[in-house]
């Protein structure tokens, strides 16, 4: 097998699984809206990225290394919007109601 093959894989593999969340970040950026999306898969995520990217690291394999970063990136960005957005919306359901009125039935 040709020496450069894995490299050339791995690089493949890596622009497809990294340009995967692209769309995703952009949605959330442009429409704010991260009810759908799942806090703790992204927790999982940047956390495997994380653990991923040391592993290329440590092997010295610059595909594993960089694009482990790169996805580390935009699924933290992702994550990033879903804990503001959560955050406003539970702020914002505490301040739309007034102190002191019941609530009728």
């Amino acid at each position: 097998m040709a020496d450069w093959l894995p490299t050339v894989l791995a690089t493949i593999a890596g622009i497809l699984s990294t340009s995967s969340f692209v769309p995703q970040v952009i949605k959330a950026w442009r429409e704010r809206d991260t009810k759908a999306i799942s806090k703790h898969m992204y927790m999982v995520t940047v956390t495997a990225f994380v653990l991923w990217s040391a592993y290329g690291y440590l092997i010295g394999s610059w595909p594993v290394m960089i694009f482990n970063l790169l996805s580390l990136g935009l699924s933290a960005t992702i994550l990033v919007f879903k804990i503001r957005n959560d955050s406003r919306r539970s702020r914002g359901a505490q301040s739309s109601r007034e102190p002191g009125l019941a609530r009728p039935g």
